[in-house]
């Protein structure tokens, strides 16, 4: 009994400290939901053979808590198991709790098991999951929480079963939360399910990962300290400074492309710098610029430039001083927290009702993606466009006015041309990158600056189709070849 009374008051610890300005009814609707979910529980077990409520549903919650969501999600997730594997009904639900905690409760129980089989039924299950986002982003972020914990208890499930939710993880759940801006959780999942995914992988890469950072420890010890030294001079107060290591996924997909050269690895260890102004982040960068030489080409201003998912921060590589190159990432509170939770952060209990309704049109890949669930695309189309348009590793580049464009990697200059507006694809002549003229078919990199040269007389034709790869270049292309046949 005891027991179960200190899981509540650590919850409800968790929940005050996180949220302190949290009101009474709300603290008292979130001890409500925890009382009423380890009743609907009260029989089942883990596959530890552990309480299935405090195991699981609190644990849930208690993610959700850490990214600091408000108490109707936080409400839900404690529920989020009732619908699908008790006696209770969605009407009990709206009964007891309300219409919006049951709708939540409702849409995380509607997406079933995803499970990564490339099948018929596999893709109708993300059709559902996707559907979701478009409608109401909390039922994901509680979807990820709830994997995120399915994750950390993987041991105790048989090794096939084990190796199948690692790589569904990977495929799905990874990027979709790298699409919201939710850094930190790219990094759990990832990192959860690198071991079981692929063992062979993840020991070469976690052998090389510690030798990298062992040997690097003095070095970024000596380096922190003078960067508060440094910073404090500068900016007349202390920044927060921390260290980041390099996620073991994110090491092997670059270690990976970089054909396994440490020494091409300039990010294993960043040290991070959170200062209290915009201002401050550029007058910091003049201060580790003038202790510590940066390496060319490394300075990476994503503040002027967000990266797609709103990622903010200076990046800049810097030669240690004893053969070494450390990365120095500069931010502030603000963008910290947006890089860490991402779309989740709009929804957070401090901005909840601020922001409410903002985070759609910030995204516009979500439009992209209900525009996707129009498509009726047969399902083999469907899951290889989704893959292409939404999952598929990012670049973005430049247009001459220096708006922003997020394509997948190996999109080509059509691609960009339909990416900014179907007229422009339609006429497409050629274009220029970085000023120099190239052929449609051309793929393009990340930070380029690429303009579309129109032609009035350019019409497309089939072998347009070989020259790209997004949906919304190969939907139009083929929409327009057949209105040309039908007036032929």
């Amino acid at each position: 009994m005891n027991n179960e009374i200190d899981i509540k008051e650590s919850l409800l610890k968790d929940v005050k400290d996180h949220l302190p300005e949290i009101n009474n009814q709300d603290l008292s609707q979130i001890e409500r939901a925890y009382n009423y979910a380890k009743i609907a529980h009260a029989e089942q077990l883990r596959a530890n053979g552990k309480p299935y409520f405090e195991e699981h549903c609190v644990a849930v919650a208690k993610h959700i808590i850490e990214l600091d969501m408000d108490p109707t999600l936080i409400c839900a997730a404690l529920l989020h198991d009732t619908i699908e594997d008790t006696p209770i009904t969605i009407s009990d639900l709206q009964k007891e709790f309300g219409e919006d905690i049951a709708f939540l409760v409702e849409g995380v129980s509607k997406l079933g098991n995803i499970k990564y089989r490339g099948n018929e039924r596999h893709v109708e299950s993300l059709r559902k999951f996707f559907v979701s986002v478009a409608k109401d982003i909390r039922i994901v972020i509680l979807k990820l929480a709830d994997r995120w914990h399915n994750l950390e208890t993987l041991e105790f499930l048989p090794e096939e079963k084990q190796q199948r939710i690692a790589i569904e993880s990977i495929m799905i759940h990874a990027p979709l939360a790298s699409r919201m801006g939710m850094g930190k959780l790219v990094s759990i999942i990832n990192d959860l399910s690198f071991p079981y995914a692929f063992p062979e992988e993840y020991k070469r890469t976690k052998k090389i990962m510690d030798s990298l950072v062992k040997n690097a420890d003095d070095t970024v010890k000596k380096m922190h300290r003078d960067l508060s030294a440094d910073l404090f001079n500068s900016l007349k107060y202390l920044p927060k400074i921390d260290e980041r290591i390099k996620g073991t996924y994110s090491l092997y997909k670059k270690l990976s492309r970089k054909k396994w050269n440490v020494d091409e690895i300039y990010d294993l260890i960043a040290i991070r710098a959170i200062v209290n102004s915009v201002a401050d982040c550029y007058q910091a960068l003049g201060a580790i610029h003038h202790h510590w030489r940066p390496v060319p080409g490394r300075v990476k201003d994503y503040i002027a430039v967000p990266k797609p998912n709103g990622y903010q921060s200076l990046h800049t590589a810097v030669f240690s001083g004893d053969g070494r190159i450390i990365e120095i990432q500069i931010r502030t509170q603000a963008m910290h927290e947006s890089n860490e939770y991402g779309l989740a952060s709009h929804h957070n209990y401090k901005n909840f009702h601020s922001q409410k309704g903002t985070e759609k049109e910030s995204f516009a890949w979500i439009e992209q993606l209900r525009e996707l669930q129009k498509s009726n695309l047969p399902s083999y189309d469907y899951y290889s466009q989704l893959k292409t348009d939404l999952f598929q590793d990012r670049i973005f580049v430049f247009t001459p006015k220096g708006d922003v464009v997020d394509l997948p990697v190996g999109a080509t200059i059509l691609d960009f041309a339909y990416s900014v507006h179907t007229k422009i694809g339609e006429h497409a002549g050629g274009g220029r990158i970085n000023g120099k003229f190239m052929a449609l078919k051309t793929p393009i990199k990340s930070e380029q600056i690429v303009e579309i040269i129109t032609n009035s007389k350019a019409r497309p034709s089939d072998k347009w189709l070989e020259m790209c790869i997004t949906n919304v270049a190969l939907s139009s292309i083929r929409k327009s070849l057949k209105t040309q046949r039908k007036l032929t």
